[in-house]
């Protein structure tokens, strides 16, 4: 997607649909130098337990199906582009930075492009904006510094849902 190949990649509890569970890969001179191969032991508190194994093949067999991807980047953007058409009929300047189904808010007039641009923003907007989501049934991260992840599950439903909490909430927002 962005052109980046990196050395090592990890992956937390997205591989196991919740279930606390991680993995991790890389190039095979990278790997090589892990136990039993090379001098590098790993381990983990859950490695290789049964009910985490379970539910990343579980997860991974759900995200193999046609189409997972596509909707879920589909409704991501869905979402980013009612937030910033909420944002736009409230007359709020703010940023909306998304990457596939992932996105962040930002109380902020300029663009934000680095940690600078993102310390610049009213947090204080944010909280408000935040507990007031929460009061509607919509559960986002409680700092404007983390990201809002569309999952596969999340249905056209739930997207409408949240847009139309995010015009309510963002019309009445405290100047």
């Amino acid at each position: 997607m962005l052109g980046v190949e990196g050395d090592l990649t990890t992956m937390g509890k997205i591989i196991g649909g919740g279930v606390p569970v991680a993995g991790y890969g890389g190039r095979a001179e990278l790997m090589d130098n892990v136990a039993p191969l090379g001098p590098v032991y790993q381990a983990g508190t859950l490695a290789g337990n049964p009910l985490a194994m379970s539910a990343g093949i579980a997860t991974l067999k759900e995200l193999a199906k046609p189409g997972v991807y596509e909707n879920t980047a589909a409704n991501g953007k869905k979402l980013v582009h009612g937030l910033k058409n909420a944002l736009a009929a409230a007359g709020i300047h703010a940023q909306v930075n998304s990457i596939g189904s992932l996105s962040t808010m930002f109380f902020a007039p300029d663009a934000v492009t680095n940690y600078a641009g993102a310390k610049r923003s009213d947090t204080k907007r944010y909280a408000w904006y935040f507990r007031e989501m929460l009061n509607r049934g919509i559960f986002l991260a409680p700092s404007q510094f983390e990201a809002a992840f569309v999952s596969a599950s999340h249905t056209q439903a739930d997207i409408e849902r949240t847009i139309g909490a995010a015009q309510e909430v963002l019309k009445s927002i405290p100047a």
